[in-house]
């Protein structure tokens, strides 16, 4: 199966985004729009998915849960991308980071 990738560059500082990585990265920056669930419970979270125009963008720190995650949703009918390069291409591009620990971002 060939996973459909998407570039960093493809999106603005506000996209939408599934940040798939566990809370420990979460906390410590994240893009501003992205929604959280942890690869771990997607299965049980499906309802909480982020709304988007087009294939949902699934991002985690360098692209490998998210991967996977992309897989799993789309035998769940959703169409899905992985942001490749995760968070680390997104961090390297310029992007925009909020951290919900209030001190630096890391990504």
């Amino acid at each position: 199966m060939t996973i459909r990738q998407t570039s960093v560059h493809t999106f603005g500082d506000d996209a939408v985004l599934l940040d798939v990585r566990e809370p420990n990265e979460w906390v410590g920056g994240h893009a501003p729009n992205a929604v959280h669930i942890p690869l771990g419970l997607l299965p049980t979270r499906l309802a909480d998915l982020p709304a988007v125009d087009g294939a949902l963008p699934v991002v985690c720190r360098s692209g490998v849960r998210s991967a996977r995650a992309v897989v799993y949703l789309g035998t769940q009918g959703v169409e899905a991308t992985n942001v490749a390069g995760g968070m680390q291409a997104w961090e390297e591009a310029g992007k925009a980071l909020v951290a919900d620990s209030g001190h630096p971002t890391v990504v």
